[in-house]
Formats: C-alpha cells, structure tokens, sequence
C-alpha cells in the first residue's frame, strides 16, 4: 500500500478529532472495499499526573481506498469543545495520539471513514476505547488570606479569614480540610502554631487567636493523598499596649 499524505488531529463542537491519510486506487462499490479499525492499542488510555500517554490507531484498508479519515471523540455528549491536538503519523495506516489529563475521562469512539479517488465515502468503521486519567494529587490554592484588625491592643482578639481551593479545570472551594495558622513575631525567624480551622462551603474558613506580639500570620495546608499542600500569603498585625 502506498501512502502519499498526512493529516492533523483537531477537536471542534462535538469533540470530533481529525486525522487523515491516502492510499493509492479507488473503490466504488461496499463489496470490494474492505476497511477496518484492527487495533487500538492500549486500550484503555491511561494517563498519569502530568504525562502524555500515546494511542496507537491501526486501520486496515484494501488497495482501492484512495483517503482514510479517522476521527475520534468522546462518547459523551457533554462535551462540546476540546482543544487542537498533534497526531503522529506511522507507516501504513496507523497513527498516534496524545491524551493527557485534560482530556475527558470515559468512553471514546473511533471512526474510521474511506473515500474513493472521486473523493466520495465509500465505507465505514468504528470501534470504542477508554480513557483513564490519573491525575494525581491537585493543585491548591489559599486564597484572601487576611488577620484583621492590622492593628490591635495587647490581649484583644485577632480574626482569619481565607479560602482553599483546588484546580479542577478551574478553582473551586474545598470544604471538610483542616487548616493551620501559624505566626511569626517581628525579630523572629520562627512560626508557631495559634490556631486550626476546618473549611467549610466554599473552602472559607475562619479562626481567631490571642494579641501578644507584632507580627506576621500565614494559613498553611497540609495535603492528603489527593491534594497538593498549599501556603497562604502574610498578613501583618501590630500588637500595642494600653496606657492611660
């Protein structure tokens, strides 16, 4: 079989990914056309953390077959865009494709259609597949961190306030996650530990502490085994004493 083009692999409305190829004569007819997806490989896709995880499209097609386009797409219908993606393009009728973790976790179909050399369909051939994204532990964030007020009397109450959230295609709140409060007093180098708050809707949490001595405050989580550990910014008190 001789091959003479190349294509690209691209997602649109309805997820579909394009990849093309040529082959040599044409078929008019169903019955002396043959074409088949025989193997994709590995099946499921799986995808781990931050890595790319290749699939290999093996398409048969008989001599008559001038083009071959194979597009691939979620199965379902929910997603509507998906961004451009490369193909590599292998000897004879077979091609590779990148998944990563942002692409849709689930079932996936192949469709594999053959046009003749007057550039009309002469036959097709799907095949379904799997895609599992592992990605690993999340992205966190602490955000409007803030101690207030900025400037206290000794003994007075000091209030925090701020928000955890992680990266799930976009930032979102994380709620039931425990997190530490720590202070710095001026001249010092170490952060001690004041208070701990769990988060509830919206990742928002709250806590309070004693006023003793000027200086810094910072949230801090830890991680599970899902989310990635995150540090808030500073935010800087002034403690001062009463006098009459």
């Amino acid at each position: 079989m001789k091959k003479i083009a190349a294509g690209l692999i691209s997602a649109v409305a309805g997820g579909t990914m394009l990849v093309s190829g040529a082959g040599v004569a044409s078929a008019t007819t169903a019955h002396d056309t043959y074409l088949k997806i025989r193997d994709i490989s590995p099946n499921p896709v799986v995808v781990k953390g931050n890595a790319e995880t290749k699939a290999f499209f093996d398409v048969g097609a008989s001599r008559r077959v001038e083009k071959v386009v194979l597009s691939v797409e979620p199965a379902s219908p929910k997603y509507r865009t998906m961004r451009t993606k490369g193909i590599d393009d292998l000897e004879g009728w077979r091609y590779a494709i990148a998944f990563n973790k942002n692409d849709p976790e689930g079932k996936w179909k192949a469709t594999a259609v053959a046009y003749n050399k007057a550039g009309r369909k002469v036959a097709t051939d799907s095949a379904y597949f799997y895609v599992d994204v592992r990605k690993g532990r999340a992205d966190t964030r602490i955000s409007r961190f803030y101690a207030s007020p900025s400037k206290v009397r000794k003994g007075r109450s000091i209030y925090f306030s701020g928000r955890l959230q992680v990266d799930d295609r976009h930032w979102e709140g994380v709620r039931g996650e425990r997190v530490s409060i720590y202070h710095r007093a001026s001249g010092s180098s170490a952060w001690k530990w004041v208070d701990s708050a769990k988060t509830g809707r919206g990742g928002k949490f709250y806590g309070k502490t004693r006023a003793y001595r000027s200086g810094s405050f910072k949230a801090v989580y830890r991680g599970d085994r899902e989310l990635q550990p995150s540090t808030s910014r500073t935010d800087y008190v002034r403690v001062y004493s009463w006098r009459r």
